[in-house]
């Protein structure tokens, strides 16, 4: 799935009121962790993870992990990235856009 300028702009600013549900820590990409980001993209499509660690890494950590859960990043700032990944299930989609 390829975003719009405009898409890109709604996803941000939903964004910008959400907390980081989850926090990159000392275990790095691990597969437990990589599980928690698709679960939560599952459930929620749009999520914000915040890098505890790997902050010198994190330029390559964070397309990388769009990469391998199969969602976009649609942002990043500081220390924290935004995902997007649309639910196939129309009925399950939260995000218009």
């Amino acid at each position: 799935m390829i975003l719009t300028n405009p898409q890109k702009s709604t996803l941000k600013g939903l964004a910008q009121r959400l907390d980081a549900s989850l926090k990159l820590g000392k275990q790095g990409l691990s597969e437990p962790f990589l599980r928690s980001v698709n679960e939560a993209l599952e459930q929620d499509e749009l999520v914000k993870v915040r890098f505890e660690c790997f902050k010198d890494q994190k330029k390559s950590l964070m397309p990388e992990m769009a990469e391998r859960t199969k969602s976009l990043l649609v942002m990043r700032v500081g220390h924290v990235a935004v995902l997007f990944r649309r639910n196939p299930d129309p009925a399950r989609q939260k995000i218009a856009l």
